[in-house]
C-alpha cells in the first residue's frame, strides 16, 4: 500500500511538473520569437493569396484559350469575307461588261435604223 501511495504521489507530481513545463515552454516560445504572431499572419495571407493565384491562373488559361479560339474564328471569317468580296467585285464587273455590250448592241441597232 505504501509503495502504491508513493508511486501515485510521484505520478501526480510528474503530471503537475509536466503541466508546469508545458506552461513554461509556451511562455518561452513567446519570449523567443516575438514576431511569431506576425509570421503566422503573413504565412496565412500568403497561403490564401497562393490559392487565389492558382484559381486566377486557371481562369486566365481558360480565357486565353477562348481568346485564341475566337481569334481563329475571326480570322477565318475575315478570309471568307475577303473571298466573297472579291467574288462580288468580279461578278459586278462581269455584269457591267455584259450590260455595256448589250448597250453597245442596242446603240448600233438604233443607229442603223436612224
Amino acid at each position: 500500500m505504501e509503495v502504491r501511495q508513493r508511486v501515485e504521489s510521484q505520478l501526480t507530481r510528474a503530471e503537475e511538473e509536466a503541466k508546469r513545463l508545458t506552461q513554461v515552454w509556451e511562455e518561452l516560445e513567446v519570449f523567443t520569437d516575438p514576431m511569431r504572431k506576425d509570421v503566422t499572419t503573413v504565412r496565412r495571407r500568403l497561403d490564401t493569396t497562393n490559392r487565389d493565384l492558382k484559381s486566377l491562373a486557371q481562369i486566365c488559361q481558360k480565357k486565353e484559350k477562348e481568346y485564341k479560339e475566337a481569334m481563329e474564328a475571326f480570322q477565318e471569317k475575315s478570309k471568307e469575307k475577303a473571298q466573297l468580296t472579291t467574288a462580288l467585285v468580279e461578278l459586278v464587273n462581269q455584269s457591267e461588261n455584259f450590260r455595256m455590250k448589250k448597250l453597245e448592241e442596242l446603240s448600233k441597232i438604233l443607229n442603223s435604223r436612224a
